[in-house]
């Protein structure tokens, strides 16, 4: 089972104590971290952006549930993504609005097998220092979708279920089951699937904190005071998760007609299934399993509906809003309940202790859609929030306005170099975005 970083372990070198390991090649300077969370359909924008500009800003009504994280918090304005166009290819607007995130390449348009887009900014950087973690790459998301077909006016269905894309043609699945993504993070063998153990743990219908608890108790011997009651604090935060997942699970064995179909063995609650997202990427970056991590809260054009809001339309159909205040109100709700769901894990990752600081300072969060207005479908002006410190390499608190048709990939240039991994462009980029620093 992976572990956090044990200043008093550290320079033991590599030990093991049964399944339980530790490694002191982790470097002692906390890493970088990266996570791209991806929302469709566009944003309110009335309700979302803030009326001042710079420090000190007032959060507007969608953003309000950031306030106890608004000073690691930087609203940009005025980022474009030109590719996510038709520029001749007509309609398809949201098929290409996740394609277009994290590539800023204009997708081929065809349904057929030869599908075409571009590196996605999380696999850039996943080649080039995902060998430094068991797994490069973490990939996420809350519906299925599918692989192939037509989902969008004759684009095919992977480009709107997908947004890490590893090479031009090559779309990275995600994982939607949170048990098999908790299975995955603490298995004994890198690759995907449940291995001899995990197996085991099921049929002895064990706990993976029971499954090694001889080999904790054996490790905090050796331990100093603070690190012992971060492990107690740790292990206390993966039983909650692992106990959270077997109700969830439970609670999806009942013979309940849902109005909209969800992958299998997941959690009934939407909510409750975007934050037990939102905890795999917190233990994986905690544990040091990987680095880099994307999430589709939902696959573009998702037309789920929000009950548990009292919001019973479809969110793609509201996005059509042709200006209804009633609509405009619907879809604000459901904008502010997503970046509930963002709130929620940002304060999990500043609440996690990382080396004298915390998990946010030193990560780099990248929360958007690649449409701006539902309505207009434009890709001009997205609504992009960067939360996190980057190590002290981002100035946060700030609403920033950047001129107008500044490509969104010139952000993910800035937010490279800050990971270490510089490269010369990024889809269309034109250079890196200056306005993170003062």
């Amino acid at each position: 089972m992976a572990l956090p970083w044990f200043e008093s372990l550290a320079t033991r070198g590599t030990a093991s104590h049964g399944s339980t390991a530790y490694a002191s090649n982790r470097p002692q300077t906390p890493p970088q971290r990266m996570a791209f969370i991806f929302v469709p359909n566009g944003i309110h924008l009335s309700d979302w952006t803030p009326k001042s500009v710079g420090h000190g800003y007032d959060l507007p009504k969608i953003l309000q549930p950031l306030a106890p994280v608004q000073d690691e918090l930087m609203v940009l304005s005025g980022l474009t993504h030109d590719k996510g166009r038709a520029n001749g290819d007509g309609a398809g607007d949201h098929a290409r609005s996740a394609s277009v995130f994290l590539t800023g390449a204009q997708p081929r348009k065809t349904a057929g097998q030869n599908i075409r887009s571009g590196v996605s900014v999380d696999q850039i950087a996943a080649q080039a220092a995902g060998h430094a973690t068991r797994f490069a790459s973490l990939e996420l998301g809350c519906e299925a979708g599918r692989s192939a077909g037509n989902c969008d006016s004759g684009y095919s269905c992977a480009y709107s279920s997908n947004i890490a894309w590893s090479s031009a043609s090559t779309p990275v699945g995600k994982e939607t089951n949170p048990r098999s993504v908790f299975e995955r993070l603490f298995s004994d063998s890198p690759g995907k699937g449940r291995d001899k153990k995990a197996e085991q743990r099921e049929r002895l219908k064990m706990s993976v904190l029971d499954f090694i608890s001889e080999d904790a108790k054996r490790l905090q011997k050796t331990m100093a005071v603070q690190d012992k009651r971060k492990l107690d604090e740790f292990l206390n935060g993966v039983r909650e998760v692992e106990q959270r997942i077997e109700r969830s699970t439970d609670d999806n064995a009942a013979n309940i007609d849902l109005d909209y179909p969800q992958p299998p063995n997941t959690p009934r609650d939407y909510g409750e299934h975007l934050r037990l997202m939102c905890d795999m990427m917190v233990l994986a970056f905690q544990t040091d399993r990987t680095r880099i991590a994307s999430c589709m809260f939902a696959d573009a054009g998702s037309n789920r509906s929000y009950r548990n809001i009292n919001v019973a339309d479809g969110h793609h159909g509201l996005s059509h809003h042709r200006d209804d205040p009633v609509k405009l109100e619907k879809i604000s709700k459901i904008n502010q309940f997503h970046v509930a769901q963002l709130s929620y894990f940002l304060q999990k990752l500043k609440a996690t202790p990382d080396g004298t600081s915390n998990l946010l300072d030193n990560s780099m969060i990248c929360y958007g859609s690649a449409i701006s207005d539902g309505n207009r479908h434009n890709n001009e002006n997205l609504p992009i929030l960067l939360a996190g410190k980057a190590g002290g390499l981002v100035d946060s608190g700030r609403h920033v306005q950047v001129a107008p048709e500044t490509p969104m990939c010139n952000l993910f240039m800035s937010m490279l170099e800050r990971f270490g991994t510089p490269v010369d462009f990024v889809g269309d980029s034109t250079g890196c975005l200056s306005e993170l620093q003062l």
